[in-house]
């Protein structure tokens, strides 16, 4: 099966599209969105177009140890992102992050390369930029969450913990509520999604896919796959984040550390 092609005058006549909210936006006095919209579409097609480009590249090197550092730099953007989305402190926690992210996408992603794959060369670049690029971008909103509602659940019920601390307990069980907190909240829109995949929802994934040629049988079962490798390493990825950036949040005392960033 053939990939079908988009012209520039095809693209052209699908971002016309863009006139029905625009228009909508107007006519509601909702001017503000019209900019914003606006502007985060030309951000798009201007970071799209560069992702394109430097991509051709990296293929045609298929260097190792270029996509290895291409994919770092992408886990150093995205821990970047998550301080700047959280208001935490980076000092406290790009460190946690950088080694969440990049252990949880590599461990998760070579092991789906390598034993799900079977690929004999795992850091081909036609198949390890893309993985990658698709764990690190899904455990990004979910380490944002999770982080966001960790510390504001010790902010907020600073009292339990101490009254915990006080009445005996580890430093790891007084904070393990707040930790099962932050992985439930942040993990359960990732189950409502798997739980409606392919019934309610087909995703973009999928329809790419099938769109650029790949069989329908093939392309559910590459679907099936990353929703759960994405799943694992967010899983993972806070865990482990969460980990780190707790031994940076309390002094000598046990007292909370300024972590946020105030306004």
């Amino acid at each position: 099966m053939m990939t079908t092609d988009i012209s520039y005058i095809g693209m052209a006549v699908g971002m016309a599209l863009l006139a029905v909210p625009v228009w909508i936006f107007y006519k509601l006095g909702l001017a503000r969105q019209i900019g914003s919209t606006l502007t985060a579409v030309a951000r798009m097609v201007l970071q799209l177009f560069l992702t394109g480009l430097y991509l051709r590249y990296l293929f045609e090197w298929n260097s190792p140890w270029v996509n290895v550092l291409w994919v770092l730099l992408m886990v150093a953007v995205a821990s970047f992102t998550v301080s700047r989305n959280t208001r935490l402190r980076m000092r406290l926690i790009v460190l946690p992050l950088l080694a969440g992210l990049s252990g949880a996408a590599l461990a998760v992603g070579l092991y789906f390369l390598l034993f799900v794959l079977n690929l004999p060369h795992p850091f081909d670049s036609r198949y390890f930029i893309p993985v990658m690029g698709i764990l690190t971008g899904n455990m990004l909103g979910v380490c944002v969450m999770g982080l966001n509602t960790f510390y504001d659940g010790l902010q907020r019920e600073r009292q339990f913990f101490l009254y915990m601390l006080g009445n005996g307990a580890s430093h790891a069980e007084a904070i393990k509520p707040f930790v099962r907190r932050a992985i439930e909240k942040s993990l359960a829109p990732c189950i409502a999604n798997i739980a409606v995949m392919g019934m309610v929802s087909l995703p973009e994934t999928v329809i790419g896919q099938i769109l650029g040629g790949t069989a329908p049988g093939i392309a559910v079962k590459y679907q099936m796959m990353l929703a759960v490798i994405i799943f694992s390493a967010s899983m993972l990825a806070l865990l482990t984040t969460l980990f780190f950036a707790d031994r940076r949040s309390f002094d000598a005392y046990v007292r909370l550390r300024d972590v946020r960033i105030r306004k």
